[in-house]
């Protein structure tokens, strides 16, 4: 039984693997669509691509650094500031949040295209995650930037945000492919996601440390997989070496996980999209 699943979801991933070499450039195009009608007609434009995260990241620093004077850092523990460690998980996190926003509404939002027998709907989850991660890039960017002239140098795991994004791009594909294909059958799927997106929030360790929630409530931390996608994000730009050593077990196995049963999903509920639809 063991060796069957395994097989069936290796041919889910080369099916989609070559599903997404093959409409590459349709991929690209829509995404690229997506951003230019996101800004177009606004009067500064693309400057929202900065100015969105820019705004959001500075409401929360303002909230918890200086009204509830939160403050970490200047030990070998806890080597950077607050500031750093909210980002280091609140950047990842906001672009989750997004793609999984976009891929719950996806395909009855692309009524017209599903309905079309040769369109392949397999690339509609995909655009939404790549329009995430290019925010998440841009805010990354300006993480660089604030560590760089506060300390002058970076730490070396920065070297590891691609290797992050790569298995984090695999993780949002299998929980967009999820929900878009259940969000088709049960409209209601965007509502929870809302829900779950700003409560899923605080059950991370992203505006707290994990020492300071109480012993009772610490299982939660561990039972959420979102969790172990903060500790990878913040070993890499915050503590500068891995202080979560688990959650680099973790995270990349239940990417692929959520990627190969997010996707066989997806391919056996598509037959009805049209007829829902």
């Amino acid at each position: 039984m063991r060796l069957l699943a395994a097989r069936s979801h290796f041919q889910a991933l080369s099916e989609l693997t070559g599903l997404l070499t093959r409409h590459r450039e349709l991929t690209w195009e829509l995404t690229k669509r997506e951003i230019t009608d996101r800004y177009t007609g606004q009067v500064l434009g693309y400057l929202w691509a900065i100015g969105h995260p820019l705004v959001l990241m500075g409401i929360y620093i303002f909230i918890f650094a200086f009204v509830f004077k939160l403050k970490v850092g200047g030990t070998r523990e806890l080597p950077l500031d607050f500031t750093t460690y909210l980002l280091a998980g609140l950047i990842p996190w906001m672009a989750f949040q997004e793609a999984m926003s976009k891929g719950a509404v996806v395909i009855t939002g692309s009524a017209s295209l599903v309905q079309q027998v040769v369109f392949p709907i397999e690339v509609l989850p995909i655009k939404g995650i790549l329009v995430s991660l290019v925010t998440q890039l841009i805010a990354s960017i300006i993480l660089i930037t604030y560590v760089l002239i506060c300390n002058g140098d970076l730490p070396w795991t920065y070297a590891l945000l691609p290797v992050l994004w790569v298995i984090q791009f695999l993780a949002m594909a299998g929980v967009c492919y999820l929900l878009a294909s259940i969000g088709v059958y049960f409209r209601d799927v965007k509502d929870f996601v809302q829900v779950f997106c700003v409560a899923g929030m605080y059950t991370m360790p992203i505006f707290y440390l994990p020492e300071s929630v109480p012993d009772l409530f610490k299982p939660i931390l561990y039972l959420n997989p979102f969790s172990y996608l903060i500790w990878c994000y913040q070993d890499v730009c915050y503590f500068g070496r891995f202080e979560h050593p688990w959650a680099w077990l973790v995270f990349p196995l239940g990417s692929v996980v959520l990627l190969c049963g997010g996707y066989q999903v997806f391919r056996r509920l598509k037959i009805g999209f049209g007829s829902v639809l």
